[in-house]
């Protein structure tokens, strides 16, 4: 079982990923409403080597000698993964060994520091969150760590955006009464008009969160608001999970995956090659061995890690 890798997961935006785990469960400079992965046990702003760079290195080049494939590897996983004082030598790393396409998911909060810039440089995609539009906004639905300004995250994803040679990607996360409204949506639309990024993208509550008061906004709703932004956003569809390639899963993938990704059984069945009888026994034996649990949300069944730190350190 990898330690620091997980997955291959199927992703709604970057097809079959690779992820790369460069935090210890839950390090993050947010504790969002909105997070699937659960409440921020570590809220910081501290730079360091959290997970060995060498381990994760060795990990990788360990997976890519399987033979196994992936359209993209991405940093993510267990909270910001630009808190790592050295991912962009991951970053470097990667692609010494592989042409796979590299990805970082980030909160984008520390891009106003001029090194993450320089790390998150050598991505080939960049995807940041930008889900409030003043600093009581960012303070209600982020909840960053205390001294977080927000109009200096802005200004580190302005400058970002106007250097980066890549794909950037800006994330807009939306809450029902929260910052579902037009008039929230226009003054977020126009800060991410001055970030002047690649893509745009629409999301909202889809996986079990943090906080149960924060709930999903209708897809509509989501498309009538779309045209606001420049370009115009896409509203960020389920994956289907037919359309990923089979790797042969056990007990300890599905393990590893659940710690940092809830999961419906048709996710999970990904990792068993579509079987998703398999998929189901195995998940109906880590429920009955209280390794992980059910959570229902809306219409779905979502399957998550019971205790996160123990699933895969």
């Amino acid at each position: 079982m990898y330690r620091y890798l997980f997955g291959p997961v199927p992703s709604r935006r970057l097809g079959y990923s690779l992820g790369v785990d460069l935090v210890t469960a839950k390090t993050c400079s947010f504790d969002c409403v909105f997070c699937q992965i659960g409440k921020t046990d570590r809220l910081t702003l501290e730079r360091r080597e959290y997970v060995p760079v060498a381990g994760v290195v060795r990990e990788i080049s360990a997976w890519l000698d399987t033979g196994a494939s992936a359209d993209c590897i991405t940093l993510s996983g267990s909270g910001e993964p630009t808190l790592h004082s050295s991912f962009g030598g991951v970053l470097e790393a990667i692609h010494g060994k592989s042409p796979i396409k590299t990805a970082i998911l980030s909160n984008g909060s520390l891009f106003y520091l001029p090194e993450v810039r320089s790390g998150a440089a050598l991505a080939d995609i960049v995807k940041v969150s930008l889900s409030a539009w003043d600093q009581t906004s960012f303070e209600r639905i982020n909840r960053p760590y205390s001294s977080l300004n927000f109009q200096s995250v802005v200004e580190g994803l302005q400058i970002f955006g106007s250097e980066f040679k890549g794909e950037l990607w800006l994330e807009v996360f939306v809450v029902s009464g929260v910052n579902d409204d037009e008039k929230s949506l226009k003054l977020i639309a126009a800060l991410a008009g001055k970030i002047g990024p690649d893509r745009i993208q629409l999301n909202t509550v889809v996986r079990p969160p943090v906080e149960s008061s924060a709930r999903a906004v209708p897809a509509q709703v989501l498309e009538k608001f779309a045209c606001l932004f420049q370009p115009v956003a896409e509203v960020i569809v389920p994956f289907s999970a037919c359309e990923a390639s089979a790797i042969n899963g056990n007990d300890k993938d599905v393990a590893g995956l659940l710690a940092r990704h809830p999961c419906v059984l048709g996710d999970v069945a990904t990792l068993f090659g579509n079987d998703s009888k398999k998929a189901e026994a195995v998940l109906e034996k880590m429920v009955a061995q209280g390794r992980i649990r059910v959570e229902k949300h809306g219409a779905e069944s979502f399957y998550t890690a019971v205790d996160v730190a123990d699933s895969y350190r």
